[in-house]
């Protein structure tokens, strides 16, 4: 049971990747046939943004009531038509209106599914299946892309997805009795998926934050998400206004800092034998500052390659071994709660974020990238070591 549960949830979280890159690779046929601005990617892209910072919020009370199996099955089902929806549609508002749903189901799976794993499996497992998120945004950009080259259009890249979605979604249905027993990753004993919450009543928001170390736990996720999004949106765009990169070298050049992630979260598998989470996240954090810092450097578009690499590199950890440490940090009972909040920060510094470099390099300059990714790293830094004074 434990390598068939372990097996469906490395599945999900292949699934979870797959749709969150596609809207990119599809955009510039979209945008034309639908007869909009170009521009206008950013406003599905809100949508789908504060859905998910809606249900990571809710995500706390709905697993209590549902378990993580249904909650899982559902977000995936929403998720699945969401998809299908977009294959048919054919107006700019209807993709919109879509984009509800998938943005519901994305918030909900998110927090809940990290949560268990973060309860119920070692590290390892959670860099691993982060690694796996990682290969399945790499992999649906490849379904579009066969889509549009065999001149079936973006539609079809959608419906293609979202009927992988829907057969991943009868998996987990057939799977929820399995869910109700929690296998834990030691050998220990099965025990009832409910008795990680403690029975307790859904956790506010304001009782959430009041946690001790709670607020130095969520500015800390938001930096990393701000930082993580800010590094993959705005590289080519830096190697092309600073460094004088043509457009084709710096989209290669930007997706070595994804490439850096996912191969980290593999290596990073294998140090969680050997480190403790908290340990990770410091190295990870000593090797995005060491990447920032090859970027000041006057080597050129060679330098910021390698800043790249290492800023990726580094980022690898973080994220998975954040979310691990939840339970360690603020005990089964808060967890839930925590990781849904810790979600909606995610998103929130995702929104707000990016965007704000952008005003910054049009009205000064984009070779303050990397000083804003430092100013960033920084405020990230202060605040996780606070949590761990805190804990001592």
């Amino acid at each position: 049971m434990f390598h068939l549960l372990l097996a469906i949830i490395y599945l999900s979280f292949i699934s979870l990747g797959l749709p969150d890159s596609i809207l990119g690779s599809a955009w510039p046929v979209m945008y034309e046939e639908f007869g909009v601005p170009v521009s206008y990617a950013g406003i599905i892209s809100v949508i789908i943004s504060f859905g998910t910072i809606v249900s990571s919020l809710m995500s706390d009370r709905v697993t209590r009531k549902l378990g993580t199996g249904k909650v899982t099955a559902i977000s995936v089902g929403m998720t699945a038509a969401a998809l299908l929806g977009f294959s048919f549609s054919h107006s700019f508002w209807t993709l919109c209106l879509w984009a509800i749903p998938y943005g519901l189901g994305a918030g909900s799976v998110d927090a809940s599914l990290n949560n268990y794993v973060a309860l119920h499996y070692t590290s390892r497992h959670m860099s691993w299946l982060h690694c796996m998120w990682g290969l399945g945004a790499t992999v649906g950009p490849y379904i579009m892309a066969y889509a549009l080259t065999g001149g079936q259009g973006w539609n079809m890249g959608y419906r293609y997805i979202g009927l992988l979605q829907l057969v991943l979604t009868v998996i987990l249905i057939f799977s929820i009795p399995i869910w109700k027993k929690r296998a834990l990753g030691n050998g220990g004993q099965a025990d009832t998926e409910n008795e990680a919450t403690g029975g307790q009543k859904p956790l506010s928001l304001r009782e959430i934050v009041a946690i001790s170390g709670a607020k130095e736990i969520l500015i800390t996720f938001f930096c990393y998400c701000a930082l993580e999004q800010t590094a993959g949106l705005w590289a080519s765009s830096y190697l092309v206004l600073h460094r004088g990169v043509d457009t084709k070298t710096a989209a290669s050049f930007a997706s070595m800092f994804y490439i850096g992630i996912t191969a980290g979260r593999a290596l990073n598998g294998f140090l969680t034998i050997k480190f403790s989470d908290t340990a990770l996240i410091r190295m990870g954090q000593g090797i995005i500052a060491l990447g920032t810092a090859v970027m000041f450097l006057p080597f050129g578009s060679t330098g910021s390659l390698i800043g790249l690499v290492l800023v990726g590199l580094g980022c690898a950890p973080v994220y998975p071994c954040i979310i691990h440490s939840t339970p360690d940090h603020f005990g089964a009972d808060n967890s839930q709660a925590i990781i849904g909040v810790q979600m909606a920060f995610a998103y929130v510094g995702i929104l707000l974020m990016p965007p704000l470099f952008g005003l910054i390099a049009n009205h000064i300059s984009a070779a303050l990238y990397p000083v804003y990714l430092l100013a960033i790293l920084v405020l990230m830094v202060v605040m996780h070591e606070k949590l761990c004074r805190k804990e001592k």
